[in-house]
């Protein structure tokens, strides 16, 4: 049953009865509508009419079996093993039992709270978060909740020291390292610096993905971790992590080292020794073995050749929008979050230019 009240003149809210909670106590949504009495009474009636009231038994964990059920055949095979993981994390919680109808923000940052208290960092905190306020902003969608609570609660940030950039002298010598190694290790390590490609996309890389000059990254190899122990490596080969194409524009020098390792190579992938996909722990142990021999602090991963190009793109004055094309990220907000040292790094030039004009409007 359906309650409607006039908040202000033309402006009414609609409580709708959805179940009970864990302690028996009657659970209701409210919605808000503008306009007359009679607009409220006809978005009271759809309510009543939709799935709506299930939010009533709904619980968190339920919702995050259904989303996930929903969203994960359009996901890499290595995002929905994570996603999974970080579901089961969140229904271990007691948040996972609670209705998602009796969810506030000041639940959210409770649970917050109960992470960290539990040593929890705090990229797995938002990790687990943005599982979370995705989850509640399909059920929004879903119509079967008003609002979306995780997206208003924000999880707190310890501060802490960036992580850093490997110097140009450090990416130098691991490239000399790689190519007095192999040519193909020589080929991988430049594309990660280059093209910023990650592990998995490097070695989803065919010769036939290279042509007028670009490269065209849009596939990932991922090893099934679910295979019993013992049992052969399964690769799968699927869509990049965040499931877009992207073409990146390469290098004379990339592209001639492209045609030299191409002419040596017998297989149709560009790091593989055969007619079967690479294995992207090949790569990671040509990057551990290079980093040895050229010396580097073992800090230094090979996702961070990524971030080398990222922080010297953007520090070099490119926009970040063309940034994050480049790199992959749906959303340039990425880039600029993680990249918001490099952003710092222009700001020197921005005060140049403008005070050029200044000084110039001054002599004019």
């Amino acid at each position: 049953m359906a309650s409607i009240r006039e908040k202000r003149p033309g402006y009414w809210e609609v409580r709708i009865f959805v179940g009970y909670d864990d302690a028996g106590k009657p659970v209701q949504v409210s919605k808000s509508v503008k306009g007359g009495r009679r607009d409220a009474e006809r978005l009271a009636a759809q309510l009543a009419g939709r799935p709506q009231a299930r939010s009533g038994s709904l619980t968190v964990g339920g919702l995050l079996d259904d989303y996930l059920d929903f969203k994960g055949p359009t996901w890499s095979l290595t995002t929905r093993r994570d996603y999974e993981a970080r579901a089961e994390r969140i229904k271990a919680d007691p948040l996972g039992n609670k209705m998602i109808a009796r969810i506030t923000v000041a639940e959210v940052d409770r649970w917050h709270q109960r992470l960290r208290r539990d040593g929890v960092g705090d990229a797995q905190i938002r990790n687990l978060h943005t599982l979370l306020r995705a989850a509640f902003g399909q059920a929004l969608r879903w119509e079967l909740l008003p609002t979306n609570p995780v997206a208003v609660a924000r999880p707190q940030r310890a501060k802490k020291s960036p992580r850093g950039v490997m110097s140009v002298t450090e990416v130098g010598a691991a490239l000399a390292a790689a190519a007095s190694v192999d040519s193909s290790v020589h080929l991988a390590l430049r594309l990660a610096a280059v093209a910023g490609a990650r592990r998995a996309e490097l070695a989803a890389l065919r010769w036939d993905s290279v042509a007028d000059g670009r490269v065209v990254i849009d596939h990932n190899i991922t090893i099934d971790r679910t295979q019993p122990v013992g049992a052969p490596e399964r690769l799968v080969v699927s869509p990049t992590k965040s499931g877009d194409r992207r073409v990146v524009a390469l290098d004379t020098a990339t592209l001639a080292l492209i045609d030299e390792v191409r002419a040596e190579s017998d297989s149709p992938w560009m790091f593989g020794d055969d007619d079967q996909p690479p294995s992207p722990d090949k790569i990671g142990w040509w990057w551990k073995r290079v980093r040895a021999d050229a010396g580097l602090n073992p800090k230094w991963r090979l996702h961070d050749l990524r971030h080398w190009s990222a922080t010297h793109a953007i520090a070099g004055g490119h926009d970040v929008r063309s940034v994050a094309a480049r790199l992959g990220h749906a959303d340039p907000t990425t880039t600029m979050r993680t990249y918001a040292h490099a952003l710092e790094g222009l700001d020197g030039a921005i005060a140049e230019t403008l005070a050029g004009v200044l000084d110039g409007e001054k002599n004019a």
